[in-house]
């Protein structure tokens, strides 16, 4: 089960980058493991997600057969509906299969949000 804790500094625009390199899958076809690279970044609104909740909602998907495309969409909307961010971007790198690599990239704004202007250093 997801868990949050509420941010501290919601008043402010900030990323939170979460890589997850040992996520696991079943291929629905053919039963055999895929594992990937999960990268969360996301601008947390008034809640943030609790890792270690993350990392066993994670496990969880160890013995699920499911599509890549499927399963990046599936983690996206759990962790946008648990914690609400005002940004959410999750890309699924996943090792090869059969001579293919499959890399599925899927994003969640906040109605109304503006992402800020980066600060151009000389």
């Amino acid at each position: 089960m997801l868990e949050t804790f509420n941010n501290r500094n919601s008043e402010r625009d900030y990323t939170i980058h979460i890589r997850i390199p040992e996520f696991t899958c079943l291929c629905p076809k053919t039963g055999q493991p895929d594992f990937a690279t999960l990268f969360i970044d996301y601008v947390p609104d008034k809640l943030c997600i609790e890792l270690k909740a993350l990392k066993n909602y994670i496990w969880s998907f160890r013995n699920e057969g499911t599509f890549h495309e499927a399963v990046t969409n599936q983690i996206l909307n759990e962790l946008v509906a648990v914690c609400a961010p005002r940004f959410m971007r999750l890309r699924a790198e996943f090792n090869v299969r059969g001579g293919i690599y499959t890399t599925v990239v899927a994003e969640h704004i906040a109605a109304g949000w503006i992402a800020p202007t980066p600060v151009q250093l000389p």
